[in-house]
């Protein structure tokens, strides 16, 4: 049950921060024995460029792209067949070039990103998987035609970077990023869903009754963030409540208004509530304009 809420939450946040790039299919069904791809990308000419938003991200996503994300180390049963779901794709890709009478190109083939948090030695060698050159270290490629790469989240480094995909990573990985997640500005692009999904994330695991340590560390790493969140919440929500209640009573909000605004939030919306309905300007500004 755990890992269907992280496996949830893993869809539901890719398909996210990709989908104003392109279109976004998660799940897709795939031919042959029931198959489904976690995320199938396929970004969008007009928003190529934008996809630097997403650092590492965005560069796997420059080109049709297959994301099959795990929540624990992924196995090697589970990297065969997400190799099975690629080949079915192109198998898919060839046979309607087959009807067409044409050939399939090489930039419409998805390249496959396995996201797995941790990844062996073993496991790497066992598929052939290399670290190339010009890649950033934990993107390890399989051999060129299959167009694979596993991702190894521990093994990338704490940059701005890669934070979009070490937020799916797990343990102090994943607490790390969500640090960064929290100092980004409060108008960052893709900030706000993704404390959304966190906290969806949040409430689901606090609900099952086999959480695992490291669902509970994240709970808790969490709780504090979503109360601020909460808070602030409110807060913008009272300070709405205010400005409508000036505007609708006195038609605009002028520099002797905007002044109030502050004192006036101090009171709970018992207190306040009244005083705005009751109170003329001239009582208002008097009983709220603090000297400065």
């Amino acid at each position: 049950m755990t890992r269907f809420i992280h496996d949830q939450f893993a869809k539901d946040y890719l398909e996210e921060l990709l989908k104003p790039y392109g279109e976004v299919q998660a799940p897709s069904r795939v031919a042959g024995e029931v198959r489904e791809i976690d995320v199938l990308f396929s970004p969008s000419a007009e928003q190529s460029l934008n996809l630097e938003t997403l650092g590492l991200l965005g560069k796997f996503a420059a080109t049709p792209a297959i994301f099959e994300p795990f929540r624990n180390a992924a196995s090697k049963e589970e990297i065969c067949d997400c190799l099975l779901k690629l080949l079915e794709v192109r198998g898919a890709l060839q046979r309607e070039a087959n009807r067409n009478n044409t050939s399939v190109l090489d930039s419409i083939i998805p390249k496959l990103w396995i996201l797995s948090p941790t990844a062996s030695t073993t496991l790497l060698s066992g598929f052939g998987a290399t670290q190339a050159v010009d890649w950033l270290p934990g993107i390890h490629f399989m051999a060129e035609f299959l167009r694979t790469a596993i991702v190894a989240i521990h093994q990338l480094p704490h940059t701005q970077e890669t934070l979009w995909l070490r937020i799916l990573g797990r343990g102090a990985v994943q607490r790390k990023a969500i640090d960064e997640l929290e100092a980004l500005s409060s108008n960052h692009l893709f900030r706000r869903a993704t404390l959304e999904l966190l906290y969806n994330l949040r409430q689901n695991l606090r609900v099952n009754q086999n959480s695992e340590e490291d669902d509970r560390d994240l709970i808790m790493r969490l709780e504090p963030l979503y109360q601020q969140d909460r808070e602030q919440a409110k807060l913008e929500g009272e300070r709405l409540v205010v400005e409508n209640l000036l505007q609708v009573r006195f038609g605009s909000l002028d520099n002797e208004l905007q002044a109030i605004i502050e004192p006036l939030l101090a009171l709970s919306p018992g207190e306040f509530t009244p005083l705005l309905i009751q109170l003329s300007r001239e009582e208002l500004i008097t009983r709220f304009n603090r000297p400065s």
